[in-house]
């Protein structure tokens, strides 16, 4: 043995886990939105849920994986503890599967040149080249992330290859037989190295993978690696309830709980029955004989198996003893905590679900913030403090959604692989400040609301017709923001400007009409500094729909990013027809209620469609953006 033997070994675990996580994350980022879709539609059935968790598990390569996502599903409301345990048990079973895979070492293509395909000599070459082809010509949407599902397999057995070599060289030194004959005197011993193994790597799948490749010196017996093959299901199960825990809710935590006891369970079976089995005499030829690739395998599927048959009937008691380690702790009261606990960092493996949790937070927060704003309004006219307290309360919950939002998208950024899913969550985090502003607006004119009625002092008649068509037309802005973001709409996003320009056209026709009864003595003084004030506000929140609305334009026309005030001059330049023909219908509409006084507008009406000969244009002023 020689310092290079070792260089060798640890080079091939190296890329045997590069390759196991590069495969692992590219499945998990392709098939994200169908696993979510999947996972949350298991119903209270067990064995249901089993199936789930073995093909979820399958199909990504990680048992870590589907439990974290699991608990991640858990604390978002959408899938219950109960419904969880299933799947739980599941995940521990398809974490198999990789096992069964890299047995192909043990294929002997002697004779065979079709068998010699299936060798991992053979596969990790083609799996490299399909990878490499794929990633370079992009042949298909897809191609980058099925060719580097493709590297990541390739490179996993060339790994694997580069193990058993070393390995093999290592064997002539005798440390091998060894270490594993020293496990095989003490299982206990053999059960804690495993567990350590498997909490180092943080793969279960991988420890077995290394069993395996160690197993190609023939030196390893099946009493030497069946207490290793226990204890590596302990030492993974405990990476996997710490990132379940942290950061995490009580019921999510609850799910990395359940998968220890149920390990431990596991680990305590398997030790009993193999002790058992053995003592009367049924593991006489297997156990001080070699053990290969395939045999590995297939006990680690054995032990799983038998396992998750004996112990599915009593997941309800793993259940109950979830609830009495990790108690319920009382959380102030929010309507809106089933969207703000959506947002859990177990989601930033499986993009999909995390930019969904954002997506539902944002549309949380525009929805309140609307709602505030029409209640603001309403204030206007007849200041009710029961109101005013309503407008405030749920600003304190939009304020706490923007926070935990703001967090999120953050911590949420450095995991993102995919340009699309990088434009998306830009997109996101430009709009997160600017749904919070709608918020601060009406808690502005709520304020002004109460100011107006603690100094006793209103507007007169006409001016509260006059604002009232604003109004109007500055909730049509805000119903077209939400066409805009809810759907990811463009032509909406387009009608968003036309509306903002007539609201700043409507601003500027309200102050010089007030102007005018300030002269006559029709509007009172006093009301002047507010009237102004309020006049900003207004005009701000135009100024806010309208950064939405390029904010999604940008995302769905990238090359916007660094020309949005080439976008804003093309419209306001009057040579845009269809940008003008909006203009003066919305023109015309609002402009005709402000010359009816006192006049109450009627609900807003859906956009008329657009029709670019419908007028001839008239060129608006330029708004401030």
């Amino acid at each position: 043995m020689d310092v290079f033997n070792v260089i060798s070994l640890l080079g091939g675990l190296a890329m045997f886990l590069y390759g196991m996580r590069l495969m692992g994350d590219s499945l998990k980022e392709n098939s994200s939105g169908t696993l979510k879709r999947a996972m949350s539609k298991v119903t209270d059935n067990p064995l249901k849920a089993f199936i789930l968790g073995v093909l979820v598990t399958a199909l990504i390569q990680s048992s870590t994986a589907t439990i974290v996502i699991t608990a991640g599903l858990v604390g978002a409301g959408i899938l219950t503890l109960h419904q969880s345990l299933g799947i739980i048990v599941g995940a521990n079973v398809g974490t198999t599967v990789t096992g069964q895979i890299i047995r192909l070492l043990d294929i002997n293509s002697s004779g065979s040149s079709v068998l010699r395909f299936f060798q991992p000599s053979t596969l990790a070459p083609i799996a490299l080249i399909i990878g490499i082809a794929l990633i370079m010509t992009n042949f298909f949407k897809n191609s980058r992330s099925v060719g580097n599902i493709a590297i990541g397999f390739g490179i996993l057995f060339s790994g694997l290859l580069n193990m058993t070599g070393a390995v093999n060289s290592l064997a002539e030194s005798g440390i091998i037989e060894t270490l594993f004959s020293g496990l095989g005197k003490s299982p206990i011993l053999g059960y804690f190295t495993g567990a350590g193994v498997a909490f180092m790597l943080q793969s279960s799948s991988a420890s077995i993978g290394i069993l395996q490749a160690f197993s190609a010196t023939g030196m390893l017996t099946f009493k030497s690696i069946y207490s290793v093959i226990v204890g590596i299901y302990l030492g993974d199960c405990v990476t996997t309830a710490i990132v379940c825990y942290i950061g995490a809710k009580t019921e999510a935590r609850r799910v990395g709980i359940v998968n220890i006891v149920y390990n431990l369970s596991k680990s305590i079976l398997v030790l009993l029955a193999v002790t058992v089995i053995h003592k009367i005499g049924l593991l006489d030829k297997l156990w001080d004989a070699p053990v290969n690739s395939g045999i590995i395998a297939n006990t680690n599927t054995v032990f799983n198996l038998g396992c998750a048959l004996a112990l599915l009937p009593m997941l309800g008691l793993f259940e109950k003893l979830s609830c009495k380690i990790v108690r319920d702790k009382p959380e102030k009261d929010s309507k809106y905590k089933e969207v703000t606990d959506a947002l859990n960092p177990v989601f930033f493996n499986t993009p999909a679900l995390a930019l969904q949790s954002c997506y539902k937070t944002l549309l949380a927060i525009f929805t309140a913030a609307r709602s505030n704003l029409e209640k603001s309004f309403g204030l206007l006219k007849h200041y009710d403090a029961a109101v005013h307290r309503e407008i405030l309360k749920e600003e304190d919950e939009i304020d706490r959604m923007t926070d935990k939002v703001s967090k999120y998208i953050v911590e949420f950024l450095p995991h993102l692989q995919i340009e699309n899913h990088v434009a998306i969550l830009n997109q996101y985090y430009k709009v997160t400040s600017e749904f919070e502003r709608l918020g601060d607006h009406a808690v502005n004119i709520a304020a002004y609301a109460e100011s107006l009625k603690r100094n006793r002092t209103e507007f007169s008649s006409a001016a509260v017709s006059e604002m009232a068509v604003l109004e109007s037309a500055l909730l049509s802005i805000l119903d077209e923001t939400r066409q805009t973001f809810e759907k990811r709409d463009v032509d909406a996003a387009a009608r968003i400007e036309p509306l903002v320009q007539v609201s700043s056209d409507l601003i500027t026709a309200l102050r010089r009409n007030h102007l005018k009864r300030m002269s006559t003595g029709e509007c009172n003084a006093y009301a002047d500094t507010t009237f102004s004030d309020l006049m900003v506000e207004f005009h701000r929140i135009g100024d806010v729909c309208s950064n939405v609305g390029v904010a999604t334009m940008v995302r769905v026309q990238p090359e916007l990013a660094d020309h949005e005030h080439l976008y804003f001059e093309r419209l306001h330049s009057g040579s845009d027809a269809a940008f003008n023909a909006a203009y003066n219908r919305a023109h015309d509409r609002y402009f005709a209620m402000l010359e009816k006084p006192n006049s109450v507008p009627e609900e807003n009406p859906a956009p008329a469609p657009e029709n670019e000969s419908s007028a001839a244009p008239q060129t608006p002023q330029p708004t401030e953006q």
